[in-house]
């Protein structure tokens, strides 16, 4: 379980940092000053907001009656960083910058990562609610800044204050064809910090920030809530999550480990080998932010700089990765499939022969060389109804993705405007909303919302959605 928790890191650690800082990694740039974004969870007596103080995980496990279930919370502490510069008096004044020289030194918040671990006998788990209290202790640490002939100037204070959390952990039978547990984590901000109406920024240093589970089993395994089977949906539909989205992790096909993630993601989630280090957007191409970095004046450079620790790794990364690197970030093939090779459509193909029979091979239907072939003339059996273009279909997407936007639409009546073919021969439906007002003018520009064939129900001509 160990090897299994660790293979998920790296995918936790990206999900840890999402929004931390974003590009261009400056204190002053507007979409640095409202931070933090993901897994929040604030203390129970702050009002200002509607960010929770609480979340919810249920996941499906089989086989795990007697499993040790190992738990580890992971979340950001905010730690205050407060420039104060020397007063006349002796004593000291914040201020937001205090330049000696070439150097900078900006009042800015941090974080620092934390990860606390608890190991429950499943057993005892079934037995009743096991409750967890955890406490993260605060701490203070000094700078001083001094001038070239060592006089003090001023002072950098870094500064956590003490976090408090509560896990209750429960577990029960499920019932279905199988047997099947159904395992509840609550992660609750315990913190007793009460001024309601504090600015957020204050309300940040009391609250778990990018909060995440790690949950592992040492027997049985985890059920896909993403993608559940036959037989367990059902019961994956009495799954309640709060402010959490939980997916499998690790290797394609294991299902020991569960990431309890504030982001949405899909199950056996991975980071691309080619990145070469954090840039805290994952919705991002890694690519277009090296580039964006360099055009980066020096003053900025230093500012970022300035900003964070990390915020200065990523300038200096940026300056010195090699050009084989950069290359690297410019893509990469993951799975070669075997294109059809068709001059007709697909529907009109018979069995090819295979490749090396003495016949030479046709150019491929998507090559320009070949004869043109509309690429919307296609059709596909979908539940024992062939749709084509102009056919009616109620979206049910969630089946194989967890795209948020396609999760919206589920229900949703829609028109075919074409059945399309990947080069590997995969089928892609094209559809407007027959609902939306705007659905000529995408229609007219080419611009179609993309399901799978499993991802559509066939309507009749007159049928509501």
């Amino acid at each position: 379980m160990n090897l299994a928790m660790d293979t998920a890191r790296e995918v936790a650690d990206a999900v840890l940092y999402e929004g931390y800082l974003l590009y261009p990694y400056r204190a002053s740039a507007a979409k640095n000053r409202v931070r933090w974004q993901f897994g929040v969870l604030v203390p129970p007596g702050y009002k200002a907001t509607a960010e929770p103080s609480a979340s919810v995980t249920e996941c499906l496990l089989e086989g795990a009656a007697n499993a040790l279930v190992r738990l580890r919370l992971r979340f950001l502490h905010v730690k205050e960083r407060r420039v104060e510069e020397r007063a006349d008096g002796g004593g000291y004044r914040p201020v937001r910058e205090l330049r000696i020289g070439e150097r900078a030194y900006l009042t800015f918040d941090e974080a620092t990562q934390r990860e606390v671990e608890a190991v429950l006998a499943m057993p005892a788990v079934l037995r009743g609610e096991r409750t967890i209290a955890l406490t993260v202790p605060g701490d203070r640490a000094e700078e001083p800044i001094l001038a070239g002939g060592g006089e003090p100037l001023g002072r950098v204070v870094a500064e956590h204050r003490p976090v408090h959390a509560v896990l209750r952990v429960h577990a029960e039978p499920c019932r279905g064809t199988r047997p099947l547990l159904k395992l509840r984590v609550q992660v609750e901000n315990a913190d007793d910090w009460a001024e309601a109406d504090a600015p957020r920024e204050r309300a940040l240093r009391h609250s778990l920030v990018a909060a995440h589970l790690l949950i592992g089993v040492t027997a049985g395994g985890f059920v896909s809530l993403t993608d559940p089977p036959e037989w367990a949906r059902p019961a994956a539909g009495t799954c309640h999550n709060e402010n959490t989205w939980p997916v499998l992790v690790g290797r394609p096909g294991q299902r020991t480990v569960v990431l309890s993630s504030p982001i949405i993601l899909y199950d056996h989630p991975d980071i691309a080998p080619e990145s070469p280090g954090d840039l805290f957007d994952a919705t991002e191409i890694d690519e277009l932010l090296h580039l964006r970095t360099h055009t980066l004046t020096e003053e900025e450079k230093r500012e970022a700089r300035a900003t964070d620790p990390r915020a200065r790794e990523i300038i200096d990364r940026a300056g010195d990765l090699p050009p084989e690197l950069l290359e690297r970030l410019h893509g990469a093939v993951r799975h070669f499939g075997r294109p059809a090779r068709r001059t007709t459509p697909p529907e009109a193909v018979a069995e090819e022969p295979a490749p090396g029979e003495g016949e030479a091979l046709p150019t491929p239907w998507w090559d320009p060389a070949a004869e043109e072939v509309p690429p919307d003339h296609g059709s596909v059996t979908v539940a024992g109804v062939e749709v084509a273009k102009g056919s009616r279909v109620r979206l049910t997407p969630g089946r194989r993705r967890a795209d948020p936007y396609d999760m919206f639409l589920a229900g949703r009546a829609a028109r075919v405007e074409a059945v399309l073919l990947d080069v590997d021969g995969a089928r892609y439906l094209a559809v407007t909303l027959e609902d939306d007002q705007a659905a000529d003018l995408h229609r007219s520009h080419g611009r179609f919302l993309y399901f799978a064939p499993d991802e559509v129900e066939p309507l009749g001509g007159g049928e509501a959605p």
